[in-house]
Protein backbone atom coordinates (compact mmCIF):
# COMPACT_ATOMS: atom_id res chain seq x y z
CA UNK A 1 0.00 0.00 0.00
CA UNK A 2 1.15 3.48 -1.53
CA UNK A 3 0.55 6.64 0.70
CA UNK A 4 0.89 10.14 1.51
CA UNK A 5 1.15 11.56 4.69
CA UNK A 6 1.43 15.11 5.49
CA UNK A 7 1.22 17.00 8.87
CA UNK A 8 0.48 21.22 9.28
CA UNK A 9 0.36 23.70 11.98
CA UNK A 10 2.67 21.66 15.01
CA UNK A 11 5.21 24.58 16.41
CA UNK A 12 5.52 27.80 17.53
CA UNK A 13 8.69 30.25 17.46
CA UNK A 14 10.88 28.05 20.36
CA UNK A 15 9.39 24.98 19.58
CA UNK A 16 11.34 21.86 17.11
CA UNK A 17 9.42 22.30 13.57
CA UNK A 18 7.25 20.63 11.80
CA UNK A 19 9.56 18.82 9.20
CA UNK A 20 11.45 17.39 12.25
CA UNK A 21 7.81 15.79 13.57
CA UNK A 22 7.41 14.39 9.88
CA UNK A 23 11.01 12.88 10.19
CA UNK A 24 10.11 11.43 13.42
CA UNK A 25 6.72 9.80 12.07
CA UNK A 26 9.07 8.03 8.74
CA UNK A 27 11.25 6.38 11.90
CA UNK A 28 8.63 5.38 13.49
CA UNK A 29 7.27 3.48 10.10
CA UNK A 30 10.74 1.77 9.78
CA UNK A 31 10.97 1.01 13.16
CA UNK A 32 8.04 -0.62 13.93
CA UNK A 33 8.71 -2.62 10.52
CA UNK A 34 5.59 -1.44 8.74
CA UNK A 35 6.99 -0.18 5.58
CA UNK A 36 9.93 2.43 4.37
CA UNK A 37 9.69 5.82 3.81
CA UNK A 38 10.28 7.89 0.95
CA UNK A 39 11.15 12.11 0.37
CA UNK A 40 10.13 14.79 3.20
CA UNK A 41 9.16 18.07 1.31
CA UNK A 42 7.73 21.23 1.99
CA UNK A 43 4.97 23.10 0.75
CA UNK A 44 4.12 26.44 0.33
CA UNK A 45 0.83 27.70 1.09
CA UNK A 46 -1.04 31.21 0.99
CA UNK A 47 0.75 33.96 3.46
CA UNK A 48 -2.14 35.98 4.22
CA UNK A 49 -3.24 37.63 7.73
CA UNK A 50 -6.25 35.50 7.95
CA UNK A 51 -4.22 32.48 8.35
CA UNK A 52 -2.69 32.07 11.39
CA UNK A 53 1.16 30.27 10.84
CA UNK A 54 4.43 30.49 12.55
CA UNK A 55 6.77 31.84 10.29
CA UNK A 56 6.07 30.40 6.61
CA UNK A 57 2.94 28.43 6.48
CA UNK A 58 4.15 25.44 4.99
CA UNK A 59 3.41 22.06 5.21
CA UNK A 60 5.56 18.90 5.60
CA UNK A 61 4.35 15.32 3.13
CA UNK A 62 6.12 12.29 2.58
CA UNK A 63 5.58 9.37 0.88
CA UNK A 64 5.42 5.81 2.08
CA UNK A 65 4.69 2.14 1.08
CA UNK A 66 3.55 -0.40 3.86
CA UNK A 67 1.97 -3.37 4.48
CA UNK A 68 -1.87 -3.17 4.03
CA UNK A 69 -2.34 -5.21 7.70
CA UNK A 70 -0.63 -1.95 9.19
CA UNK A 71 -2.96 0.81 7.47
CA UNK A 72 -4.96 1.41 10.67
CA UNK A 73 -2.55 0.86 13.23
CA UNK A 74 -0.16 3.40 11.43
CA UNK A 75 -3.04 5.59 11.25
CA UNK A 76 -3.55 5.76 15.04
CA UNK A 77 -0.33 5.94 15.39
CA UNK A 78 0.87 8.72 13.86
CA UNK A 79 -2.13 10.59 14.70
CA UNK A 80 -1.74 10.31 18.23
CA UNK A 81 2.06 10.78 18.01
CA UNK A 82 0.99 14.42 16.47
CA UNK A 83 -1.17 15.16 19.11
CA UNK A 84 1.25 14.48 21.53
CA UNK A 85 4.46 16.09 20.14
CA UNK A 86 2.89 18.98 18.96
CA UNK A 87 3.06 22.64 21.12
CA UNK A 88 -0.37 23.64 23.27
CA UNK A 89 -0.69 26.70 21.54
CA UNK A 90 -0.36 25.35 17.72
CA UNK A 91 -3.63 23.69 15.84
CA UNK A 92 -2.26 20.53 14.10
CA UNK A 93 -3.82 18.22 11.68
CA UNK A 94 -2.56 15.20 9.50
CA UNK A 95 -4.02 14.02 6.31
CA UNK A 96 -3.16 10.32 5.18
CA UNK A 97 -4.26 9.30 1.21
CA UNK A 98 -3.63 5.36 0.07
CA UNK A 99 -3.00 6.25 -3.25
CA UNK A 100 -4.84 3.42 -4.21
CA UNK A 101 -8.27 4.38 -3.24
CA UNK A 102 -8.24 8.25 -4.02
CA UNK A 103 -11.72 8.41 -5.49
CA UNK A 104 -10.93 11.90 -7.15
CA UNK A 105 -7.81 12.95 -7.07
CA UNK A 106 -8.33 16.02 -9.46
CA UNK A 107 -10.32 17.52 -6.91
CA UNK A 108 -7.35 17.06 -4.53
CA UNK A 109 -4.78 18.18 -6.44
CA UNK A 110 -7.07 21.63 -7.06
CA UNK A 111 -8.03 21.97 -3.40
CA UNK A 112 -3.86 21.79 -2.87
CA UNK A 113 -3.45 24.54 -5.49
CA UNK A 114 -5.88 26.50 -3.78
CA UNK A 115 -4.73 26.71 -0.65
CA UNK A 116 -1.18 28.51 -2.05
CA UNK A 117 -3.30 31.74 -3.52
CA UNK A 118 -6.35 31.35 -1.24
CA UNK A 119 -8.17 31.60 2.07
CA UNK A 120 -9.89 28.37 2.95
CA UNK A 121 -11.85 26.94 5.97
CA UNK A 122 -11.98 23.29 7.58
CA UNK A 123 -15.14 22.83 6.29
CA UNK A 124 -14.12 22.70 2.53
CA UNK A 125 -11.34 20.17 3.63
CA UNK A 126 -13.28 17.99 5.29
CA UNK A 127 -15.94 18.49 2.30
CA UNK A 128 -13.23 17.26 0.07
CA UNK A 129 -11.44 14.74 2.60
CA UNK A 130 -14.98 12.45 2.47
CA UNK A 131 -14.89 12.77 -1.81
CA UNK A 132 -12.01 11.91 -2.24
CA UNK A 133 -11.72 8.96 1.08
CA UNK A 134 -8.55 10.19 2.36
CA UNK A 135 -8.13 10.06 6.51
CA UNK A 136 -8.03 13.62 7.92
CA UNK A 137 -8.04 14.58 11.56
CA UNK A 138 -7.24 17.42 14.12
CA UNK A 139 -5.16 16.89 17.00
CA UNK A 140 -5.60 20.04 19.24
CA UNK A 141 -6.31 24.03 19.12
CA UNK A 142 -8.67 25.45 16.25
CA UNK A 143 -7.43 22.23 14.51
CA UNK A 144 -6.83 24.45 11.15
CA UNK A 145 -3.90 22.52 10.70
CA UNK A 146 -5.57 19.90 8.50
CA UNK A 147 -6.24 22.82 6.04
CA UNK A 148 -2.63 22.46 5.28
CA UNK A 149 -2.29 18.56 5.69
CA UNK A 150 -4.91 18.35 3.05
CA UNK A 151 -3.51 20.46 0.74
CA UNK A 152 0.24 18.97 0.99
CA UNK A 153 -1.06 15.68 0.09
CA UNK A 154 -2.66 17.42 -2.80
CA UNK A 155 0.43 19.12 -4.11
CA UNK A 156 2.40 16.00 -3.48
CA UNK A 157 0.22 13.64 -5.56
CA UNK A 158 0.56 16.39 -8.19
CA UNK A 159 4.11 15.67 -8.06
CA UNK A 160 5.08 19.61 -9.31
CA UNK A 161 4.94 21.26 -6.05
CA UNK A 162 7.30 21.70 -3.06
CA UNK A 163 10.91 21.46 -2.22
CA UNK A 164 12.98 18.63 -0.22
CA UNK A 165 13.50 19.13 3.34
CA UNK A 166 16.79 20.70 4.38
CA UNK A 167 18.51 19.94 1.55
CA UNK A 168 21.14 17.62 0.69
CA UNK A 169 24.21 18.42 3.09
CA UNK A 170 26.70 16.96 1.92
CA UNK A 171 27.03 19.73 -0.96
CA UNK A 172 28.50 22.61 0.84
CA UNK A 173 27.97 26.03 0.35
CA UNK A 174 29.87 27.39 -2.07
CA UNK A 175 31.79 24.81 -3.20
CA UNK A 176 31.32 23.82 -6.89
CA UNK A 177 30.60 20.27 -7.90
CA UNK A 178 29.97 18.69 -11.29
CA UNK A 179 26.57 17.54 -12.70
CA UNK A 180 28.19 13.99 -12.86
CA UNK A 181 29.14 14.51 -9.37
CA UNK A 182 25.65 15.96 -7.70
CA UNK A 183 23.99 13.06 -9.73
CA UNK A 184 25.87 10.40 -7.46
CA UNK A 185 23.45 12.03 -4.94
CA UNK A 186 20.16 9.87 -3.92
CA UNK A 187 17.99 13.14 -3.42
CA UNK A 188 19.15 14.64 -7.22
CA UNK A 189 17.68 13.07 -9.98
CA UNK A 190 18.56 15.59 -12.47
CA UNK A 191 20.02 18.66 -12.58
CA UNK A 192 18.18 21.05 -14.58
CA UNK A 193 17.57 25.03 -15.64
CA UNK A 194 14.42 27.16 -14.50
CA UNK A 195 12.70 25.50 -18.19
CA UNK A 196 13.36 22.41 -17.05
CA UNK A 197 16.57 21.62 -19.45
CA UNK A 198 19.01 19.02 -18.27
CA UNK A 199 22.21 20.37 -17.76
CA UNK A 200 25.11 17.95 -19.50
CA UNK A 201 27.28 15.93 -16.85
CA UNK A 202 31.02 18.02 -17.23
CA UNK A 203 29.11 21.18 -16.50
CA UNK A 204 30.27 23.09 -13.02
CA UNK A 205 27.53 24.52 -10.81
CA UNK A 206 28.64 26.35 -7.72
CA UNK A 207 26.08 25.55 -4.46
CA UNK A 208 24.58 29.30 -4.41
CA UNK A 209 22.56 28.71 -1.35
CA UNK A 210 21.38 24.82 -0.69
CA UNK A 211 21.53 21.85 -2.21
CA UNK A 212 18.04 21.90 -2.05
CA UNK A 213 16.07 19.47 -4.76
CA UNK A 214 12.48 20.84 -5.80
CA UNK A 215 10.05 18.19 -7.01
CA UNK A 216 9.36 17.66 -11.04
CA UNK A 217 6.82 15.26 -12.33
CA UNK A 218 7.21 13.46 -8.97
CA UNK A 219 11.27 13.43 -8.79
CA UNK A 220 14.13 15.54 -7.04
CA UNK A 221 15.38 17.87 -9.81
CA UNK A 222 17.70 20.46 -8.41
CA UNK A 223 17.72 23.72 -10.16
CA UNK A 224 20.63 25.81 -11.80
CA UNK A 225 20.96 29.70 -13.38
CA UNK A 226 23.56 31.47 -14.82
CA UNK A 227 25.11 34.05 -13.35
CA UNK A 228 26.42 37.60 -14.07
CA UNK A 229 29.74 35.71 -14.75
CA UNK A 230 28.23 33.34 -16.76
CA UNK A 231 29.10 30.36 -14.12
CA UNK A 232 26.38 27.67 -13.48
CA UNK A 233 24.94 28.16 -9.57
CA UNK A 234 21.96 27.09 -7.40
CA UNK A 235 19.09 28.95 -6.84
CA UNK A 236 19.15 31.50 -4.26
CA UNK A 237 16.37 31.27 -1.47
CA UNK A 238 13.84 33.80 -2.87
CA UNK A 239 14.57 32.56 -5.98
CA UNK A 240 13.72 29.37 -5.33
CA UNK A 241 10.32 30.46 -4.06
CA UNK A 242 9.67 32.36 -6.75
CA UNK A 243 10.22 29.49 -8.82
CA UNK A 244 7.58 27.66 -6.76
CA UNK A 245 4.75 30.90 -7.43
CA UNK A 246 5.87 30.35 -11.40
CA UNK A 247 4.47 26.82 -11.38
CA UNK A 248 1.19 27.62 -9.92
CA UNK A 249 -0.42 26.15 -13.19
CA UNK A 250 -3.91 27.20 -13.62
CA UNK A 251 -4.70 23.19 -14.46
CA UNK A 252 -5.46 23.04 -10.65
CA UNK A 253 -8.01 26.00 -11.02
CA UNK A 254 -11.36 25.89 -13.06
CA UNK A 255 -12.32 28.78 -11.76
CA UNK A 256 -9.43 31.18 -14.35
CA UNK A 257 -10.18 33.87 -16.12
CA UNK A 258 -8.05 35.95 -18.08
CA UNK A 259 -7.16 39.83 -17.38
CA UNK A 260 -6.86 42.56 -19.93
CA UNK A 261 -3.94 42.02 -22.35
CA UNK A 262 -1.76 44.61 -20.70
CA UNK A 263 -1.59 42.91 -17.05
CA UNK A 264 -0.67 39.77 -19.27
CA UNK A 265 2.99 38.83 -17.96
CA UNK A 266 4.94 35.80 -19.58
CA UNK A 267 6.04 33.31 -17.07
CA UNK A 268 7.64 30.42 -18.83
CA UNK A 269 5.90 30.96 -22.06
CA UNK A 270 2.79 29.69 -20.34
CA UNK A 271 0.29 32.73 -20.07
CA UNK A 272 -2.48 30.51 -19.14
CA UNK A 273 -1.47 30.39 -15.29
CA UNK A 274 -2.56 32.06 -12.10
CA UNK A 275 -0.20 35.35 -12.78
CA UNK A 276 -2.53 36.05 -15.57
CA UNK A 277 -5.65 35.50 -14.02
CA UNK A 278 -8.98 38.13 -13.69
CA UNK A 279 -8.45 37.14 -9.47
CA UNK A 280 -4.82 37.59 -8.67
CA UNK A 281 -4.00 40.44 -7.18
CA UNK A 282 -0.16 41.57 -6.35
CA UNK A 283 1.80 41.62 -2.97
CA UNK A 284 5.05 42.66 -2.28
CA UNK A 285 6.54 40.24 -2.80
CA UNK A 286 4.24 37.30 -4.82
CA UNK A 287 0.45 37.76 -5.23
CA UNK A 288 -2.75 36.20 -3.48
CA UNK A 289 -6.10 34.80 -5.09
CA UNK A 290 -9.08 36.93 -4.31
CA UNK A 291 -11.59 34.15 -4.42
CA UNK A 292 -13.79 32.80 -1.87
Amino acid sequence: MKLLICIDDTDNLESKGTGSIASEMTGIIEQNGWGKCGIISRHQLILHPDVPYTSHNSSMCFDAEIGDRYFDQLKGTLADYLGAESVPDSDPGICIAALETIKNPRALIEFGFRAKWEVLSKDQAYKIASETGVFLEEKGGSGEGIIGALAGVGLRLNGNDGEVKGGIETLIKGESYTVEQLLQEELIFAVCTIDMQSLDPDKNVQIKWKAKPVLHDGKPVLLVALNSQNEWVTLAKNEMRQFGDDRASIEACPKYKADVPEETVDINDNARSCFNCLYRRWTENSFMCTLK
